[in-house]
């Protein structure tokens, strides 16, 4: 075992595997819904970017490259000053929703380069320009731009043009779980000499202004080079530092002056360090000043061209004479080689340099996802923030039946800054590449967002903070089982408790869709929007008024995945324990009866050979929303195989199933597909054979759903025939749009009529690589279409495989397809590493679009890259 697997084995014995310190700091508490108080819900223009350095937070604080305790109440991050920006680098700056042509974006250039489950060492890389921030410039051409423009992005401003920046790379590692020592290497990339401040600030969450503390902590001054933090319920640490220029105290306030127009009641506010360092404001004050609730060491710093600059600092439990010991800087180079160690045990061999380094930040970035979350819904609805006062709208509105909801827990986010708060399905996804690297964790995830305080009494899961009611895909059984066997593989033993678990409490969120999602009991199910935002013509999360209902296909068919899934996990837990079997018995009938309604109510389309949602409106013909979406692929994500030895084993389940075969076939009933191998194993899944081969050759269409980077979510097919309907006399149209949304449905932020995405095409690999393991060499399909080549389905998934992965690698020219036009940046010495994780990829050029660091689930391409180095 390495020593992070040491370290790992000790944490999967605690209640909550967490250590200490960790990133648990957001990198965006502003715009968010907690810190919301308006009287209609307008986050982003409640708590605006331009408030974030004077305002003080209540549900959480933010920063740059930071880190926090597992609470969040003790934070640091690095703050940075080029001598011309107008407010300190404290935070990522990004455009709010309202702001961006394709709503929020964060506009800044910053890596998570590398961690390790336990944070003994972590690396992030930001890039700060040298020139004045271009904050005005892109504020301005953002608005200019309409729909169907691309964003302007930083480096279309000019202010990285010939490595006028700074390289600011913070490096933490950890001596031992309560002590953490923090390097910054500020590198010059210009050939000129240039000047940079840097603020190293620690600093309180501030939970005392709504009395949450009985006493309100300290930062207070106990030499030149340290000081001693006091905390209730965090205890005292102590923070040493280098030798610096000046010294800061203030408090974590807000500045009400420039807020609420009141008077400060005292100069030691959150922005204080902004007025003194940018306009000399208050600077004897606060080096005066021993004690506070924020604090920071300034370096006033001039570096050389192509020079480096190093900044020390120690944040640790117990006092020490001599923090920077001779020899501490080892423990930097002693806890890389403890990286690599990890990750060598861990990850494929005989990768090349690329595809190892796509890997590893690719995990580091699920990493470095983590994040203190704080929100008490009651409290939230019923308090004030001290600026607005509670009403009466508020009380009603967003959220409102969400009051049971009180989370305080470290929790992954689908993207620090462009979506600081965790989303159901996301984190599904999420848990698969984290348990790659730390099983226990992502064990720890599932179950977390099923527990009473997140989980509402009558079973259903919350979707996000904008609207927790909102409905997502149920794919935590998947994922459930996707994370077991990941921990199977590497410790030869299943952790059939965490199983049994989670199938308590799916049982109740099962039951819930079956009550409110199935609107006329025949197993043809709803549920809106299931993460998709514009996949339908039209908001499929509206409600007609009216006699019309939308049928979803694959509402239906994510079902059909729920009970499949449901079956397998009980037939695993029913190998050791046979009190499961029932319940085994009870699924596999329940997907019998959904594979019926999807293949036999209307939703298949014999004409066009695929599923389609259809509009149901009282007293007219069903209309079928012919649109070729991934909507229709879902269909192929239930697929199981149940083993001779296994039926063998669970005798009542094989009993009672073959009657129900029976007694359905002797009756003329639908059976789904059901196949059975030479050796006695059975695959069971929704789609008949036949459908699934018509299914398939559209999936494997270039002119249709296949690209160079997988699977899109809309097919070409509709880009010269866009698809339309009328409903209660408006005309809805959809067209393939393979780049950023040309639509403000679900904020525009998101496009899924046409990009290729990553869970999807996860899902479809994993599915088509299912098939391909039964079936064999038996089942042949043109891949890709019209080549006139044909593969068996396993083939197929190792090419869509390879597909997905070539987005990320470099080309022969050094270029990787998904930085499109910002290619000559990322070839640059010293940037040619560097690899981003997009929420989702432009449908023919393969560019990324969306969240820059969406590692929440873009992070499952280096669980593609295991599975494809392990073929």
């Amino acid at each position: 075992m390495t020593a992070e697997h040491q370290r790992l084995e000790v944490n999967s014995t605690k209640s909550v595997p967490l250590v200490k310190w960790g990133p648990y700091l957001s990198e965006r508490q502003w715009g968010t819904v907690r810190e919301d108080y308006s009287v209609h819900g307008d986050a982003w223009h409640y708590f605006p970017f331009e408030h974030a350095h004077c305002r003080s937070y209540k549900w959480g604080e933010d920063g740059l490259a930071g880190i926090s305790d597992f609470f969040g109440n003790l934070c640091f991050c690095v703050a940075l000053w080029n001598g011309k920006d107008p407010i300190l680098k404290e935070r990522l700056f990004g455009l709010g929703n309202p702001q961006g042509n394709h709503g929020e974006d964060v506009k800044e250039m910053y890596y998570y380069l590398d961690n390790l489950p336990t944070h003994y060492y972590m690396q992030y890389l930001y890039k700060y320009p040298q020139q004045l921030f271009p904050y005005e410039k892109l504020r301005e051409e953002n608005k200019k731009r309409n729909w169907s423009d691309t964003e302007y992005e930083i480096l279309d401003t000019g202010v990285f043009d010939e490595n006028q920046y700074f390289d600011v790379l913070v490096t933490y590692a950890k001596q031992n779980a309560e002590d953490v020592f923090i390097k910054i290497d500020i590198t010059n990339r210009f050939n000129k000499a240039a000047a940079i401040t840097v603020l190293p600030t620690l600093w309180f969450y501030n939970r005392w202004k709504d009395d949450s503390l009985k006493e309100k902590p300290s930062i207070a001054l106990l030499s030149k080079t340290s000081v001693r933090t006091e905390h209730e319920r965090l205890g005292n640490n102590y923070f040493y530092f280098q030798p610096a220029d000046n010294i800061f105290f203030t408090e974590n306030e807000t500045n009400t002056e420039i807020i609420t127009g009141e008077p400060n009641k005292s100069i030691f506010v959150k922005d204080a360090f902004h007025n003194a360092v940018i306009e000399g404001k208050n600077i004897a004050e606060l080096s005066k000043r021993k004690m506070g609730t924020k604090f920071s060491p300034v370096y006033n710093l001039k570096i050389e061209g192509s020079a480096t600059s190093t900044i020390y600092c120690r944040l640790t439990s117990k006092q020490s004479d001599n923090p920077f010991f001779n020899g501490f800087k080892e423990i930097f180079s002693s806890r890389k080689q403890e990286a690599d160690d990890f990750y060598a045990a861990i990850l494929p061999k005989g990768m090349s340099e690329d595809m190892a380094q796509i890997q590893r930040q690719a995990l580091a970035g699920i990493l470095w996802s983590k994040q203190y979350y704080h929100f008490d819904v009651e409290n939230w609805l019923s308090s004030s923030d001290g600026i607005t006062e509670p009403s009466l709208i508020r009380k009603t509105g967003r959220n409102n039946d969400w009051k049971h909801l009180k989370n305080q827990d470290v929790i992954m986010m689908p993207d620090k800054w462009e979506y600081p708060w965790y989303a159901a399905w996301d984190l599904a996804f999420q848990c698969i590449s984290m348990a790659v690297v730390d099983p226990t964790f992502a064990k720890h995830q599932l179950l977390l967002v099923m527990r009473e305080w997140y989980m509402k009494p009558d079973g259903q899961l919350p979707s996000y903070e904008w609207n927790f009611s909102d409905v997502n895909p149920p794919v935590q059984a998947w994922a459930a089982m996707q994370v077991y066997n990941i921990e199977k593989k590497q410790k030869g033993k299943g952790d059939v408790v965490f199983l049994k678990k989670v199938f308590q409490k799916l049982l109740i969120n099962f039951t819930w869709w079956i009550n409110r999602k199935d609107i006329n009991g025949n197993n043809i199910f709803e549920g809106g929007f299931l993460g998709l935002d514009n996949i339908g013509v039209f908001n499929r999360s509206f409600h007609f008024p009216g006699e019309i209902q939308l049928e979803q296909a694959d509402g239906t068919s994510w079902m059909g995945t729920y009970a499949l899934d449901m079956m397998d996990m009980a037939v695993e837990i029913a190998i050791h324990d046979r009190s499961f079997e029932d319940m085994a018995t009870k699924f596999f009938e329940h997907f019998v009866l959904i594979a019926e309604s999807l293949n036999e109510h209307g939703l298949w389309n014999e004409e066009d050979k695929f599923f389609y949602d259809i509009l149901c409106v009282t007293g007219a013909e069903p209309i079928p929303l012919r649109i070729q979406s991934v909507v229709g692929v879902t269909s192929l994500y239930a697929v199981s195989t149940i083993s001779k030895a296994i039926l063998e084993k669970l005798s009542d389940f094989k009993k009672r199933t073959s009657w129900f075969e029976n007694f359905r076939k002797e009756n003329n009933k639908f059976w789904p597909n059901e196949e059975r191998s030479k050796d006695g194993e059975i695959l069971l899944s929704l789609v008949p054979k036949e459908r699934l081969i018509f299914l398939l050759e559209r999936l494997l269409d270039e002119s249709e759903f296949l690209s160079n980077g997988g699977i899109r979510a809309l097919s070409k097919y509709h880009e010269k025939n866009p698809y339309s309907v009328t409903v209660e006399g408006q005309l809805h149209t959809i067209k393939y749009d393979p780049g950023d949304s040309t639509s403000d449905m679900f904020g525009g932020n998101s496009n899924w009529r046409g990009p290729v995405w990553m869970p999807i095409n996860f899902l479809i690999i994993q599915s088509i690589r299912k098939y391909g393991d039964f079936y064999g060499d038996e089942l042949m399909i043109e891949f890709p279409k019209g080549s006139g080549k044909k593969m068996n389905l396993s083939q197929i998934a190792k090419e869509l495989t390879k597909r997905v992965i070539s987005l990320f690698e470099k080309d022969a020219d050094g270029n990787r397809r998904l930085y499109g036009d910002y290619s000559w940046f990322y070839k640059q010495p010293g940037n040619e590493h560097l690899v981003l994780f997009y929420e989702y990829f432009h449908g023919d050029n393969g560019r990324g679009l969306g969240a820059s660091h969406q590692t929440g689930w873009t992070a499952l391409v280096a669980e593609l890259i295991s599975e494809y180095g392990n073929e």
